[in-house]
C-alpha cells in the first residue's frame, strides 16, 4: 500500500489511531490518548513560541527506508518550507522530529524510529516518555541536550 491509498481512503477517516506504514506497506496503528494529545500540543506550542524562523506540524508523515512513519510534531524551517512545502509524506525529514512515546510503544520502536529519522535527514529528534523525560538524538548518537537551546520541562499530570 502506498501512502497516498492511506490518506485517501474513507475507511481510514476519523479513526481515534496513529496511522503508519511498515517497510512492507501494511498499515500500523497506535492508539491514541488524551495525555498523548495534550503533549504533542504542549510540545508544538513550545516549539513555536521558541524556534520563530519556521513552523510546528503535527502528525508529520515522512518516507523513511522502513515505510511512512509519523512525528508526533516537527519543526520545519522557512528553508524547509520552501523546498518541500507541504508534500505527502515528506521524502526527507524536516529539522526536528518529536515522538511522544504511547504506552503500546516499546524502547527497541522508538530508538528504531530515531534512526529512521535522522537517515530520511532530520538534524535532531526527541523522544518524550511519558514519565516527563526528553531524550535527545542527533547525527552523533544521544545529546545532553537540544542544540536548538530548548529545555523542555513537560507537563506530567
Amino acid at each position: 500500500m502506498q501512502w497516498s491509498e492511506v490518506v485517501d481512503n474513507p475507511y481510514f477517516e476519523n479513526l481515534p489511531f496513529k496511522i503508519e506504514l511498515n517497510r512492507y506497506g501494511k498499515v500500523e496503528m497506535t492508539p491514541a490518548s488524551n495525555k498523548h494529545g495534550r503533549l504533542q500540543s504542549f510540545i508544538g506550542a513550545l516549539l513555536e513560541r521558541k524556534l520563530k524562523k519556521g513552523e510546528v506540524l503535527v502528525e508529520c508523515s515522512i518516507q523513511t527506508t522502513e515505510g511512512v512513519k509519523v512525528a508526533d510534531v516537527a519543526w520545519c524551517s522557512k528553508a524547509f518550507i520552501k523546498q518541500y512545502g507541504y508534500e505527502t509524506p515528506y521524502f526527507h525529514a524536516p529539522e526536528l522530529c518529536v515522538e511522544v512515546v504511547s504506552p503500546s510503544n516499546s524502547k527497541e520502536e522508538m530508538l528504531n524510529k530515531v534512526q529512521l529519522y535522522l537517515q530520511a535527514g532530520a538534524e535532531e529528534v526527541w523522544i518524550v516518555w511519558e514519565n516527563g523525560i526528553v531524550d535527545y538524538y542527533g547525527n552523533t548518537g544521544k545529546l545532553e541536550q537540544s542544540g536548538h537551546g530548548i529545555s523542555v520541562k513537560l507537563p506530567i499530570n
